[in-house]
């Protein structure tokens, strides 16, 4: 090989000790970019011949070695949309090309990162700090997610509409030790004339607003209680009242076979007045035993059920020992009107939107992406990536699944850089590049001399 051939490959190797002290800058430059990922460099030999008599030397180059797999540490932040993923996988994301609110226009290539430094931008979408669109799966009515497309996630339910009640739960013991009341009236209203053990329950209505229904009860004998039930402000107001009588203890059904409830339990209901909706006695214990009612504030028929449990089995509305009324839970499922109180992300993705009337509600759930290759991903500004073919297809699925990492909430990830390995590999490059300039320097002697030959 000639000396000009030699001083070649000097040259190539401070091309490629170059390029490497470029990816050192790169990497030190981006200590600090959450989500950044490093990029070393990988040698690669090129000969022009090489056999058990000779070699030639030939040059170096320097690739880019990626290290896309390699974690960086997780550190938690006070943005409660910020996410970071332990383990393999890529948030999904888009870019923008421009629009506003829901005008917004997106770039149609799939992008993908991991930084997840994400803050609720004007128009409502989760950006990143490099102005990537977070993007997931929408919820269907069912409460899943539609797996079928991803969409940029956007939060703009600032209200959570008023939800009228529908159903009461009551579980609570009617004592066994206090006496039956003196006379029933023979007629409506079919009040006894003693006081009543009562409990209040607020409901909704269909504006939000919050009605007060009372429900009194009396003994009527050693196993029958009577249930009034009161809506304050029903513009019905029947007559005659809402009346119920509840039956413990005793045959629940015909039969056959016959089926009897254990002493205390519901037996049967039976409507006495305006009360609908009354599940009659059925063929087994343990099935759900409750009573229903109608009013209307003004906005229309609302129905309303009373849940007691179940016939025949001690939960709900029972009757044993003792001489007070004792609740033990009485709710409904009525919701006022609700404004906007905040964002969560719950572990498994899910987007979470809070109320101040205490609700929630799932608006998308974030997945993660992963592919076979991802240290074969095409890089992009911003710590961004494009799939390639090396790469492999993109996975998508929920977290912690199918053998993509976990999603770690209030936290971001740091850059993979290490400073003092960086500064090492500073040196060596410095080093490297000076010898090959002495090689160079060499070779170009060298030729002197050749071309002094000749006088």
């Amino acid at each position: 090989m000639s000396l000009l051939g030699s001083m070649t490959t000097a040259i190539s190797g401070l091309a490629a000790q170059a390029r490497a002290l470029g990816h050192v800058s790169d990497n030190v430059a981006n200590s600090q970019t959450v989500g950044f990922k490093r990029t070393d460099t990988n040698f690669t030999n090129w000969l022009t011949r090489s056999n058990l008599r000779v070699n030639l030397p030939g040059s170096v180059e320097a690739r880019p070695d990626y290290t896309n797999t390699v974690q960086g540490t997780i550190e938690q932040v006070e943005n409660p949309l910020a996410m970071a993923i332990a383990g393999q996988g890529f948030f999904s994301v888009s870019q923008s090309r421009g629009g506003s609110g829901a005008d917004v226009i997106f770039d149609d290539r799939q992008m993908f990162t991991r930084a997840g430094d994400f803050a609720m931008d004007r128009d409502g979408y989760m950006v990143n700090g490099s102005g990537y669109y977070l993007e997931g799966w929408t919820m269907l009515a069912s409460g899943q997610p539609d797996r079928t497309s991803l969409a940029p996630i956007r939060i703009s339910e600032l209200v959570y509409n008023p939800v009228p009640t529908s159903s009461i739960d009551l579980a609570a013991n009617l004592p066994s030790n206090v006496d039956a009341v003196a006379a029933i009236p023979a007629a409506a209203p079919w009040a006894p004339a003693e006081d009543p053990v009562s409990s209040v329950i607020q409901i909704y209505d269909a504006l939000g607003n919050q009605q007060q229904v009372t429900l009194d009860w009396w003994r009527l004998d050693t196993d029958t209680w009577r249930l009034r039930i009161t809506p304050e402000n029903d513009t019905t107001n029947p007559a005659d009242g809402r009346f119920v009588d509840v039956q413990f203890g005793g045959q629940i059904a015909a039969g056959p076979p016959v089926v009897n409830a254990a002493p205390g339990t519901i037996s049967s209901i039976t409507t006495r007045a305006n009360a609908t909706g009354t599940t009659p006695a059925p063929s087994e214990a343990g099935d759900n035993a409750f009573l229903g009612f109608a009013v209307d504030y003004g906005y229309g028929n609302q129905d309303v059920q009373i849940n007691l449990g179940g016939f025949g089995v001690p939960t709900g509305l029972t009757m044993y020992a003792g001489t007070e009324y004792s609740v033990r839970d009485l709710s409904q499922d009525g919701v006022p009107l609700g404004a906007y109180n905040g964002v969560t992300i719950r572990e498994n993705g899910d987007v979470a939107v809070n109320y101040d009337n205490g609700q929630t509600r799932i608006v998308a759930r974030v997945p993660i992406v992963a592919f076979n290759d991802p240290d074969k991903l095409q890089k992009l500004d911003g710590q961004a990536f494009l799939r390639t073919v090396e790469s492999g297809e993109a996975r998508v699925t929920d977290a912690s699944t199918n053998g993509v990492g976990k999603l770690v909430t209030n936290s971001v990830e740091r850059s993979n850089v290490d400073i003092a390995a960086e500064f090492s590999k500073l040196i060596l490059a410095q080093r490297a590049y000076t010898s090959n300039t002495r090689i160079v320097t060499a070779s170009d002697e060298m030729l002197q001399d050749t071309i002094n030959m000749k006088r």
